[in-house]
């Protein structure tokens, strides 16, 4: 069995925090006055008097032409007129056997006692952080005028297709079987079910379809929001759209902001349903979970450390249960700022189970990338903070006491503007965006699948200009 890569993101060690960019002096320069003939002015003077008019009409009297749209998307409070499907990026959804869908789930049901099903309709996929898969799944499933409001149509013909989606269900397939199959009890009539097994069958099958050889994949969509997923295979899909929750472990040459799409990872807790203020919420900081952790998420004994004998400061350790969720719930609607340090990768479920909770997140992970920068400024939403500086014995809370209530206030206002993008389950939600945000790949990757075909292919020792590698940089304190 082949070792899974190992995170790319630099040890931890004591950073130093960047010196703001020193701003250019303003320009200056001496003006030289010539002598015009009085007469000269007149023909510029008329000149700029019909530009006036023109734009005076225009203003007033001109209409835009009507692109007979029906339909909004609402982004960062603006409102969007959506093209009309002829316009829409296309996009093909693979009918995989049924092994890699709801073969998966089976398969997970089975592993824990669960019996055997005779529809795959009547099959459950189980709740967990990385759902996506899922909910990205169902919605292309949806008849076509519940989706008109999306980036992206479904096409049943793969020769209109610009895109091609592939729903294997890769992170839970990563955990279908509680056991190693090596130490598990095998019933004679029942095969253990095997992760890379799978991930070479989809590879197989994938290499035989004529749309992957066409574009060597470049115009492909996988899913691998767990960051173990795929990992079997990743080199062999990485030229395609990958859906991942971050770069944590994944290589340089494998996956960048450039080509690839940011989850938020699907919250575990209740979304919090009133309204913004500070009266019910009495704990300074919150945050409950694993305190020991593999590599950059060694950050997280260093806060426990510094932060568990604080006042108003509720730290505890716990994995994940319907208990500590409810105890996670309860901690999070109650507090006015929630800690997010880095787990094994740079990126975990808590960030977004403190937004959804609209509990400020303060983000102490130096390497995380987030999802949908395009339309969420997260300086507006949460605090961040180097390593170096948060794990300095009472500096994390001496700065949270000095944010004013006012300031939480408006943290906790834009928390709610945005909240909606973290919600799958909302109609205007997490799949409507993640669905745009693939839209937008598209010229890219029409430009790659061109380029491809006329480049000679060579062994690089590092990676070339098409790649854009993630955060290696650290992050501003923001306080």
């Amino acid at each position: 069995m082949n070792l899974r890569p190992k995170l790319r993101s630099p040890p931890l060690t004591a950073l130093s925090i960047p010196s703001p960019p020193t701003s250019p002096l303003p320009y200056s320069s001496k003006s030289v006055l010539t002598k015009m003939p009085r007469k000269s002015l007149l023909r510029p003077t008329l000149v700029l008097a019909f530009l006036s008019l023109f734009a005076l009409y225009s203003f007033l009297f001109y209409n835009p032409p009507n692109y007979n749209t029906n339909t909004s998307i609402n982004l960062d409070n603006r409102s969007f007129r959506s093209v009309d499907d002829n316009k829409k990026v296309k996009i093909y959804m693979y009918d995989l056997p049924s092994r890699f869908t709801y073969g998966v789930i089976e398969s997970y049901a089975e592993a824990r006692g669960g019996e055997t099903v005779g529809s795959d309709a009547l099959l459950k996929y189980p709740g967990n952080q990385h759902s996506a898969e899922w909910y990205l799944f169902s919605d292309l499933n949806r008849p076509g005028d519940q989706r008109i409001d999306s980036a992206l149509t479904r096409v049943m013909d793969p020769e209109e297709a610009d895109l091609f989606y592939v729903p294997f269900f890769s992170s839970l397939s990563l955990v279908a079987n509680p056991i190693r199959s090596a130490t598990v009890n095998v019933s004679p009539n029942r095969t253990v079910y095997n992760d890379e097994q799978t991930q070479e069958a989809l590879m197989e099958w994938l290499e035989e379809q004529v749309y992957w050889k066409r574009n060597n994949g470049w115009d492909h969509v996988f899913i691998c929001q767990d960051p173990n997923a795929l990992y079997k295979i990743i080199d062999r899909v990485k030229n395609g759209v990958l859906l991942v929750s971050d770069f944590g472990r994944l290589g340089a040459n494998q996956a960048s902001l450039v080509k690839d799409v940011i989850l938020p990872y699907s919250h575990r807790i209740n979304s919090y349903k009133g309204e913004i203020g500070l009266e019910n919420r009495k704990s300074l900081l919150f945050f409950m979970g694993n305190r020991y952790r593999k590599e950059g998420g060694k950050i997280r004994d260093m806060l426990f450390q510094v932060l568990e004998n604080e006042q108003e400061v509720i730290i505890k350790h716990g994995a994940q249960s319907r208990e500590s969720r409810r105890m996670a719930s309860q901690g999070m609607h109650t507090s006015k700022f929630c800690l997010h340090p880095a787990g094994d990768t740079p990126s975990a479920c808590r960030l977004f189970d403190a937004i959804i909770s609209l509990c400020v997140p303060v983000i102490v992970s130096d390497y995380i990338e987030l999802p949908f920068e395009d339309v969420i400024d997260y300086r507006k939403i949460a605090i961040f903070l180097d390593t170096y500086t948060a794990v300095k014995p009472g500096s994390l809370v001496k700065l949270l006491r000095k944010v004013t209530p006012e300031r939480i206030l408006e943290f906790q206002k834009e928390l709610k503007k945005v909240k909606r993008y973290f919600e799958y389950e909302e109609a205007n939600g997490t799949v409507k965006e993640i669905w745009r945000q693939v839209s937008l790949k598209l010229p890219l990757i029409k430009l790659m699948s061109n380029r491809d075909k006329r480049i000679v292919l060579r062994d690089l020792t590092q990676p070339d200009c098409s790649c854009l590698c993630s955060n290696q940089s650290g992050v501003h304190t923001t306080l």
